[in-house]
């Protein structure tokens, strides 16, 4: 490439051209990314600078390598919308999907583990309880239409609900209710929850989990249960993809 006019370094004007291509369309969905070697020759460029560039646009989430056959560009259209609402965030799994042109919710399902676990410092603030202080661990991965749509870690405070019928999240008789649902079942009010939202990059469990490529942007949210003492009963962190689905809050106003 002859632009000696562009400050870019060689492997940014790579990822941002093809990075165009792909917005424009002419690199359509399932479509080849130019080979190292056709790179190489087009820009000049060392294999290392091909290399780099390429793992930036898989990072971005626009290709993906198949092994044995090459690159290329992924759909990153938005697959739907995760509702948040004051009936929808009442468990990490309990959220309404709606699929992007549909009016009804797609099939949900989930798993979930639950261990006894020591709370780190940090679910330890959210809590209000003493680091290392004994929590109900419990990961979960959530699908929608078997796609991998949400990951989320929930922690309970066991001197709330251990010896009770709703200790494991996902077993016993009040299992799947969610946690207004649940600690309801041993007169526990819960009624409020707080989330804080970000982003950032995904770590290589989630990316493997999610569909992605590791450092590829997820929203991820804190969310926090309290009951009507003003009480923390449970914290969780909730990941989706950032370009596959939107977080929708509705709000209603009072008075």
């Amino acid at each position: 490439m002859g632009d000696t006019g562009d400050t870019r370094p060689v492997y940014q004007r790579i990822a941002d051209d093809l990075r165009r291509q792909i917005d424009e369309g002419t690199l359509v969905v399932g479509a080849r990314i130019p080979s190292r070697s056709e790179l190489k020759r087009s820009y000049e460029a060392s294999d290392q600078t091909v290399d780099r560039a390429v793992r930036v646009l898989k990072s971005a989430g626009y290709a993906e390598g198949q092994f044995g056959r090459g690159v290329f560009v992924t759909d990153r259209a938005p697959v739907g919308t995760l509702l948040r609402s004051t009936g929808a965030v009442d468990s990490p799994f309990a959220a309404r999907i709606a699929a992007m042109g549909r009016e009804t919710g797609a099939a949900v399902v989930w798993e979930a583990t639950s261990t006894t676990a020591q709370a780190t410092e940090r679910v330890a603030c959210r809590l209000g309880v003493e680091p290392e202080a004994r929590v109900m661990c419990t990961q979960y991965e959530y699908l929608a239409d078997r796609r991998p749509v949400q990951l989320a870690t929930s922690w309970e405070p066991l001197e709330i609900t251990e010896g009770t019928d709703v200790v494991f999240p996902e077993r016993g008789p009040y299992a799947r209710r969610g946690v207004r649902g649940r600690l309801a079942a041993i007169g526990i009010r819960v009624v409020r929850a707080v989330e804080l939202v970000g982003a950032r990059p995904a770590t290589s469990p989630e990316a493997e989990s999610l569909g992605c490529s590791p450092g590829q942007c997820v929203t991820a949210v804190e969310r926090t249960h309290y009951d009507e003492d003003g009480r923390a009963v449970e914290t969780s962190d909730i990941v989706v993809r950032a370009d596959r689905w939107r977080l929708e809050y509705g709000i209603t106003f009072t008075g």
